[in-house]
């Protein structure tokens, strides 16, 4: 059955990587053609498509699709990668900032953008992965990319922090995002929380936790055994 090909859209808990999530149900499922069609980050929740068996192939079709996101920016600081794995720094006064300035800021990166990874990301530089480059003190100059931020607001303002939706294309990053964001407003900001709510017509509200995950994978497991006991009746 999963040889023959599934798509499960689990939702990501909190800390766990995308191959956490990846090696907990192929180690279940007993195959090893599984994978994820779009990698999110550890302190990320939300949507996370898994194809077994042949539907891997779909994977890159999956990956293309529209994201949306939703989360929080924290004002008034800056962080090395952009997020909460690394410490804030470079504090300073945020209390400038308006519903006015914010409404201002969403339009301005509204549309088609040349975005620049962040230094800590997995995009590969001579074969070698930014990231670890960025964890030994190397700065790497990464070419901008074109991405398409479709929607962008700012839906809840509770300075420091305020929440966001976005609606984008593949390839964005919402922390380069939230760095960008904070250049604008002049006092800096990070990407605080991230939830993935969105993969084309895919929803975070059809999305299995990982315990509902293990139940639905042995149920499956046990229907298919009582079938082939009935085939042989």
């Amino acid at each position: 059955m999963f040889e023959e090909g599934q798509v499960l859209l689990i939702n990501k808990p909190l800390e766990w990587t995308s191959f956490d999530v990846v090696r907990k149900i192929r180690n279940s499922i007993k195959i090893k053609k599984v994978g994820h069609a779009g990698t999110l980050d550890p302190l990320a929740t939300g949507l996370l498509i898994l194809c077994t068996g042949k539907f891997t192939k779909r994977i890159n079709e999956y990956m293309a699709q529209e994201k949306e996101y939703t989360g929080t920016f924290t004002f008034g600081a800056t962080t090395p990668t952009y997020d909460l794995e690394s410490e804030p720094t470079g504090f300073k006064d945020y209390s400038s900032v308006t519903p006015e300035q914010l409404a201002a800021i969403a339009q301005q990166f509204t549309g088609e953008q040349l975005q620049v990874p962040p230094m800590h990301s997995a995009i590969k530089k001579d074969g070698v992965r930014v990231y670890e480059l960025a964890r030994k003190g190397q700065t790497i100059e990464l070419e901008p990319r074109k991405i398409v931020i479709k929607e962008f607001e700012f839906t809840k303002i509770e300075l420091p922090v305020v929440h966001f939706r976005v609606v984008c294309s593949t390839g964005t990053y919402i922390r380069s995002l939230a760095n960008d964001v904070g250049q604008a407003a002049g006092c800096g900001a990070y990407l605080s929380s991230l939830c993935r709510t969105r993969i084309g017509e895919f929803t975070v509200e059809k999305a299995m936790s990982m315990e509902q995950a293990q139940e639905w994978i042995v149920e499956m497991k046990n229907e298919k055994q009582r079938n082939e006991q009935g085939d042989t009746e």
